[in-house]
């Protein structure tokens, strides 16, 4: 999608009010102006396209109850007629409106191509245009990697991505693929991965100045999930596609932190595999050790991702970074209790979990914390193996595959784990249904905040 957001000092004008503003606005216009609102019954809320005299369109106002959501205008892009317009206001209201104007563009063309001529928006300074570009490219790479077919997005593709985007921005790449992930100890990797045609492999970028404090992002990689021996029924098989949205989320989140130039040193691991069925596929009550030694009985094959990511969480321990943070798509119980459009993170540091909740307040990205409730692991027991990857309880099932996780986590590394839906089951302002990014701004907000240049 080509950038929707330019810089200049020309345009339609575009002016954009909250209920308040606009009263006082209103009574200092013209008698042509008033005398067109009024005629259009103009009710001082959504848009209003009004003409010159000759019958151009000579400005555009929108009214919203509030103006300054990041979603302000979500909506408005696809209201108006292709053409350049020109914004202005305050920086607060340039950041929304830009960012929301660019996402409420968005579109999934790449099987289906749309000829829709959209408007652009004209924004004062290319500082401004810029910043606003950055954030639309990362939350649409985050909804184009989790919208893509699992046909064209298999780990061998997320790997391509990845190297793509190292190419980019200067970070180096290197994959850990089929049976070499045995040779290296990665064993839960290779055993959720093995069944498929598409290698399981182990995707390790990293970035910025060795001797800046690290950071680690991990992303559940799991292109499509059949469930395994466990299978899925065919309703809860179709959105499938969406198990790597964990994956799309952290490459999302990197290339934020990579174009911001954020002074850290990152490191992205991806545990990249495909559940399929096989014969050689994992099997109900099979045990294996893990790259920490751990071992775990599968009572689920349909609990794959937290068997991909332990491997992965327990490799991001090695070079002993400043925060490690991992997004998943993992549990249907985080849906149940939060619904598909408010992430939950479990976090075993007050301080940065109470940085990402002000965080995603304040940039329209709500996140919610939630419990690491330790009695909740006795659920995960084994009588033949240190650990199950399932509780023997379906209720608190976002709880205890996260107290699952962070038994492969140190305990002197801060560690937040996001369980996110990775996906609009209802079209909202700027958020068409489909793939879509939760949280990345919150914690790229709190990261930009903790790790100033």
């Amino acid at each position: 999608m080509s950038n929707l957001i330019i810089s200049g000092a020309s345009g339609i004008p575009l002016s954009i009010f909250n209920s308040d503003t606009f009263a006082a606005w209103r009574e200092q216009q013209t008698p042509r102006i008033q005398n067109w609102l009024s005629n259009t019954q103009f009710k001082s809320k959504g848009v209003s396209l009004i003409p010159g005299p000759e019958g151009e369109l000579e400005q555009v106002i929108f009214v919203s109850d509030s103006d300054d959501s990041y979603w302000l205008c979500g909506d408005l892009v696809n209201q108006l007629p292709a053409g350049q317009y020109q914004l202005n206001g305050d920086e607060q209201l340039i950041r929304t409106a830009a960012f929301s104007w660019g996402l409420g563009a968005y579109q999934f063309d790449r099987y289906k191509k749309s000829e829709k001529a959209l408007p652009v928006l004209v924004v004062p300074t290319q500082a401004q245009a810029d910043e606003a570009n950055k954030f639309i490219r990362s939350v649409s790479l985050v909804r184009d990697l989790v919208n893509t077919p699992a046909a064209d997005m298999m780990p061998q593709h997320l790997g391509d991505i990845m190297i793509a985007m190292s190419q980019e921005f200067g970070a180096s790449v290197t994959q850990i693929v089929g049976d070499e992930l045995l040779d290296q100890n990665y064993p839960t990797i290779h055993m959720v991965g093995r069944a498929s045609e598409n290698l399981p492999r182990l995707i390790d970028l990293t970035w910025g100045d060795e001797s800046a404090p690290k950071l680690t992002l991990v992303g559940k990689g799991v292109c499509f999930d059949s469930g395994g021996l466990d299978l899925k029924p065919g309703s809860g098989m179709r959105l499938m596609k969406k198990d790597m949205g964990g994956a799309a989320h952290v490459i999302g989140l990197a290339q934020l932190i990579m174009a911001h130039k954020l002074p850290v040193r990152l490191r992205v691991l991806v545990p990249a595999v495909e559940n399929a069925v096989s014969a050689n596929a994992f099997r109900p009550g099979d045990v294996i050790t893990t790259r920490k030694g751990i071992t775990v009985e599968i009572d689920n094959t349909d609990a794959e991702g937290r068997l991909v990511l332990c491997d992965a969480l327990t490799e991001a321990n090695s070079d002993k970074p400043e925060l490690v943070i991992d997004f998943a798509t993992l549990t249907g119980a985080m849906r149940i209790a939060l619904g598909t459009e408010l992430p939950g993170f479990f976090s075993n540091d007050d301080e940065v979990a109470a940085g990402f909740t002000a965080s995603g307040l304040k940039v329209d990205d709500p996140v919610w914390r939630m419990p690491l409730h330790k009695p909740y692991m006795a659920l995960t027991g084994s009588d033949i193996a240190d650990i199950a990857n399932c509780a023997t309880t379906p209720f608190g099932g976002a709880i205890t595959a996260a107290l699952y996780l962070e038994e492969f986590v140190d305990k002197d590394i801060s560690w937040s784990h996001f369980d996110v839906m990775a996906y609009n089951v209802r079209k909202l302002p700027g958020r068409p249904v489909g793939g879509e990014a939760f949280g990345i701004r919150a914690v790229f907000d709190y990261l930009q905040n903790r790790f100033k240049a």
